[in-house]
């Protein structure tokens, strides 16, 4: 009949009409992010061994980062997300072996101008490396040293 799907389209309108509501009155209410949201990047520098896989991991090459080297360990100075052409993949959370990379749950990250879209996450100046001081020569190397090079040791004092 031609009434019928109207009329079952009714009940089930009227029926939700009493419902619980699943909306909610966003930004005056707010409802509790799952833990597996992916809302805004945050880096613990601390863990950060500047060793790039997260960057590698990207599949929109968001991430840019710049390193030095400084007394033979890797020293991140700059870390910046390119958030506008982000897909939120989780792919650099998920290759982080030391954690350092992570979601929030922060939902709000509109901006008014493109440029400040740009997520800075590490813009730092590198540590100086710290001098070395020069080493003594023991006297059992010295002996070695002359006696490979065929000269007779010599005694001090």
């Amino acid at each position: 009949m031609f009434g019928q799907g109207l009329i079952k389209g009714l009940q089930i309108t009227w029926g939700r009409l009493l419902d619980k509501k699943h909306t909610v009155k966003y930004p005056y209410e707010k409802i509790e992010m799952f833990p597996r949201f992916h809302g805004r990047f945050e880096l613990d520098v601390e863990k950060c061994i500047a060793c790039g896989l997260c960057a590698n991991a990207c599949p929109n090459k968001v991430i840019e980062m710049e390193k030095e080297k400084v007394d033979k360990k890797q020293f991140l100075t700059k870390y910046v997300m390119r958030i506008e052409y982000c897909l939120f993949c989780g792919l650099c959370v998920e290759s982080c072996n030391k954690d350092a990379l992570k979601f929030t749950n922060v939902l709000d990250m509109n901006q008014y101008r493109r440029s400040w879209v740009r997520l800075s996450l590490v813009d730092r100046p590198a540590p100086e490396a710290a001098e070395e001081a020069p080493k003594e020569e023991t006297p059992a190397k010295t002996v070695k040293v002359e006696a490979a090079a065929g000269q007779a040791p010599v005694k001090e004092g």
